[in-house]
């Protein structure tokens, strides 16, 4: 059976994955851009980039993903289902290359794009929304892509295989924290810890055997 995966999860040292308030000019609030430029400094971002740990972490992202589950914030700011125009942040040809699953209170149709990206609107539980998910990943695994409440419920729920986070060395203070309500979930995974010379620590989550 196809895994539930995330990638390149990146939190502050009070446990923050985005600042506030979100917007169409700040999408991660007032973090800006700070919990993600340690991907951004590497190769599988930039090829003048670095190729050192940070990269051989952050290119594990794509192989062997068949879809993509996401949250209403991720894909687009407040009121974007309001915009029928809005087809989220990337342009015509997001990165995802892959079906991908919003889930959402605002339904509407399936909007297909460039690069093999067709992205659903779904409302729907984690496990319902992964009995859908599954069948459009055709075998492979699902991506779980977040923002930090759709991680948050997933791990909540029990359907996380394996988790890349990685905690980067900034106080937020304010934004959307990924721990709440989740204490002793670490006792459900194998840990894994790599620090990084960039200061960045990465954390990976593998599900125990039952």
């Amino acid at each position: 059976m196809s895994r539930t995966r995330i990638h390149n999860f990146s939190i502050s040292l009070d446990g923050f994955a985005t600042g506030e308030p979100q917007s169409l000019e700040t999408p991660f609030g007032h973090a800006g851009q700070k919990l993600h430029t340690w991907m951004m400094r590497t190769q599988y971002w930039d090829p003048n980039g670095t190729d050192g740990v940070d990269h051989a972490y952050a290119e594990r992202h794509g192989p062997g993903i068949g879809a993509e589950i996401m949250g209403a914030n991720k894909f687009g700011p407040p009121g974007w289902h309001d915009d029928p125009d809005w087809k989220g942040w990337w342009g015509p040809n997001p990165p995802f290359h892959t079906p991908v699953f919003v889930l959402t209170h605002h339904a509407r149709p399936s909007l297909e794009m460039e690069g093999g990206n067709v992205f659903h609107f779904l409302e729907a539980t984690p496990a319902e929304a992964l009995e859908t998910v599954r069948a459009a990943a055709d075998g492979q695994d699902i991506r779980i892509g977040g923002g930090a409440t759709v991680v948050r419920d997933f791990l909540a729920a029990g359907l996380v295989d394996h988790m890349h986070l990685v905690q980067v060395p900034i106080v937020l203070g304010r934004g959307v924290r990924l721990w709440d309500g989740l204490e002793g979930v670490e006792e459900a995974f194998d840990v894994e810890t790599v620090a990084s010379p960039t200061g960045v620590t990465h954390f990976t989550f593998t599900r125990k055997a039952s």
